[in-house]
């Protein structure tokens, strides 16, 4: 017994990404939900608009609220801009009778935390109590906040831990040799890897947000066509993360490992469940780095705000930057990973026109 003991752990001392996995995957569930498991927000972005604007933000003090911007000349229409895209989550409107607030329905716990607050201020003699407005989800019905993200989230399963099986395979079944002496390219290889899965992403996510419409009544009041670059691009980076991690594993299971530490902190950091403004500075910073984080501002905006482009653009062309250094890192990984199958295969790589290179 003793000796099938020893050798267990010899076997496991061999196998660091085993060994990886039970310490970082621990850790890191401590650091999540010790840090950012938090549904109570703080600093939540005002602007208050209107000839009062000076009087309205000097009742909305710190640690609730923060005041971004004040202006006396704006308008109601001013307030519901800086919301659609994404500025503000509360406005203030005054010059009425009674002050009106508007809030950002798609930030679910941000406004339940406003609107608590909003009815402990005490008020001024002579100022009426003001109207709050949701906009964008009235009832701050959940589906319609989680419907969006949860497109994204299998979206990610699909292009990550699909893909990077998809490639594996290649490299078990020993086909690998054989794509490494045919006259291609790294970059057809993985493309012609990754477009079958993007087909059946992009086939899931209509099929996903048509539920979500049809079932939960979730609206779509947005441009398609800005949804569909941001999902495009969104997809891009998944299948780029699939194939990267496929190039460092030498099986499926070991790609499985590894696809699961990915998709762990996208689900938990991304703001899908926990809102990424209540999570604690050493750990927001994650969620910066994740493509799903981006993916669902983009939904949520298209779908819940109509939000423009021009709105959305900071997103979009961040997922655009990840989509170019994980493809990146997957062909140069992918080229490496070529060279000594064509060693041991004893050919040399033909070009496309068929001459030995």
């Amino acid at each position: 017994m003793w000796a099938m003991v020893a050798k267990e752990f010899r076997e496991l001392r061999r196998d660091r990404r085993t060994v990886a996995m039970m310490i970082v995957l621990p850790v890191l569930l401590l650091v999540v939900f010790g840090y950012a498991a938090n549904f109570k927000v703080s600093d939540i972005p005002v602007v208050a608009v209107g000839p009062g604007a000076s009087q309205a933000a000097s009742l909305l003090r710190a640690p609730t609220f923060q005041v971004t911007e004040t202006d006396a000349a704006g308008t109601e229409a001013t307030a519901r801009a800086r919301l659609r895209d994404g500025q503000d989550v509360v406005a203030v409107v005054t010059g009425g009778s009674r002050p009106l607030v508007l809030m950002d329905g798609t930030q679910l716990f941000s406004v339940q935390t406003a609107e608590a607050a909003l009815g402990r201020l005490a008020r001024p003699p002579g100022v009426a109590a003001p109207r709050v407005r949701v906009l964008y989800n009235p009832d701050l019905t959940t589906s319609w906040v989680m419907v969006p993200g949860i497109a994204g989230m299998i979206l990610v399963f699909i292009g990550t831990l699909i893909t990077s099986l998809g490639v594996v395979r290649e490299r078990q079944s020993g086909t690998l040799e054989q794509l490494a002496v045919m006259p291609l390219r790294a970059w057809d290889v993985i493309a012609g890897k990754i477009a079958p899965y993007l087909l059946l992403a992009a086939v899931d996510m209509v099929f996903i947000i048509a539920i979500g419409m049809g079932v939960f009544h979730v609206p779509f009041t947005g441009n398609v066509g800005v949804f569909a670059v941001g999902a495009a691009l969104f997809l891009l980076v998944t299948t780029g993360m699939g194939v990267l991690i496929s190039t460092v594993s030498q099986n499926q299971g070991q790609a499985i490992q590894l696809a699961f530490m990915t998709l762990l902190p996208q689900v938990l950091l991304s703001g899908l469940i926990f809102p990424v403004s209540a999570m604690a500075a050493g750990v927001r910073w994650i969620s910066y780095l994740l493509p799903l984080t981006y993916f669902i501002e983009i939904s949520r905006g298209v779908m819940l705000k109509s939000a423009p482009v021009s709105a959305l653009w900071e997103p979009i062309g961040l997922l655009a930057v990840l989509a170019v250094v994980v493809l990146g890192l997957a062909i140069v990984r992918f080229r490496r990973d070529l060279a000594p199958s064509v060693r041991a295969s004893g050919e040399r790589p033909r070009t496309p026109e068929g001459a030995s290179a």
